[in-house]
């Protein structure tokens, strides 16, 4: 099926999407515990403002200030009445940078998860979950977004209900899983097994991949297991900048422009099509990455070995991971979208 998502992949081959939301609106005043999609309406201009710049940096693919935009996120800033409005909103602003930007962009409606476990686990059914998604993604929808864009996953079941709502809601989607513990999702999840997740879907997702987690090495190493089990797969990596650090009482990410683009490099060689930044990735990174990927020679596959040489040892891959080779391996842990 058509989309616009699709369609650019078609031109251009490997689209660069955009940094980070979090860290960055930290930077322009945002307080740790303050949810971001209330800037969408109290500081309509600093959202552009992040937008423009990852427009300006060589973003093909800009996600909306959105991610905690279901009711069960809102619902501890007592928003949980103003899911459409906020979420129609965060499309609109970013749909009016996109419309102004000298080439094609993509506004990519971004969905995190509803921070709520599924029954058994939880309280909050699997209608009950398709029922929040998608009234987030209306929204999204309605703001003029191409493409919802549900990111940072953990839970299967979770992921499957917010394709449905998107199927739901008329929208073509993409999804990625946090490969953050030992190399799986918390809720246990291997990056070859991410096709089956959503395989009776009667729409099948425009780009799957990993996002988040904890750094350019071990994203790189979901990566070579997505794309081992489907070589034919759209994949999307969009990994953190590194680690965070604490430097005095700021926090701090040790990836460097030069380490991003060496990432991009490895990643278009790995087979992603869609590659960005997550977590502490600035605009500097991002033009780092658009220089890489703009100026790409095709290389060998390459191996973990490779990986760990060319952008450091891996923090949270299993040691008995099969196929890890003799990289180096530390146990990490990691969270959610920044």
């Amino acid at each position: 099926m058509s989309n616009p998502l699709s369609d650019l992949i078609a031109e251009k081959g490997v689209l660069l999407a955009d940094g980070a939301t979090g860290t960055n609106l930290f930077a322009m005043g945002l307080m740790s515990g303050d949810a971001p999609e209330l800037w969408n309406v109290d500081h309509p201009e600093r959202i552009t403002k992040l937008h423009q710049d990852f427009v300006d940096a060589g973003s093909d693919i800009i996600l909306t200030n959105s991610f905690g935009g279901t009711r069960h996120r809102l619902k501890l800033h007592g928003a949980q009445d103003r899911v459409f409005e906020l979420n129609k909103r965060a499309a609109e602003i970013a749909r009016a940078v996109a419309d102004k930007a000298p080439r094609k962009v993509i506004v990519a409606g971004s969905v995190g998860p509803t921070g709520e476990l599924l029954i058994p686990l939880g309280a909050l059914s699997f209608e009950g979950a398709v029922e929040a998604f998608k009234e987030q993604i209306e929204g999204l929808k309605a703001g003029g977004a191409d493409i919802a864009w549900i990111e940072t996953m953990s839970s299967p079941d979770e992921i499957r209900a917010a394709a449905e709502a998107a199927i739901a809601a008329g929208m073509p989607y993409t999804f990625t899983a946090s490969f953050d513990t030992a190399g799986k999702t918390m809720m246990g999840l291997s990056p070859k097994d991410i096709f089956g997740v959503v395989a009776n879907e009667p729409e099948q997702p425009v780009a799957l991949g990993a996002n988040c987690g904890v750094g350019a090495p071990d994203i790189l190493s979901s990566l070579l297991d997505m794309s081992g089990a489907n070589p034919d797969a759209t994949l999307i990596v969009k990994g953190n900048c590194g680690i965070p650090k604490f430097k005095g009482d700021e926090i701090v990410y040790s990836g460097t422009p030069e380490l991003m683009a060496e990432y991009v490099h490895l990643a278009i060689d790995a087979g992603a099509k869609i590659i960005g930044g997550c977590c502490g990735t600035s605009c500097d990174h991002l033009k780092a990455m658009r220089e890489a990927l703009d100026h790409h020679q095709k290389g060998a596959r390459p191996t973990l070995d490779d990986v760990v040489a060319k952008v450091g040892p891996l923090k949270n891959r299993a040691a008995d991971t099969p196929g890890a080779g003799s990289a180096r391996r530390e146990r990490r842990g990691g969270r959610r979208r920044g």
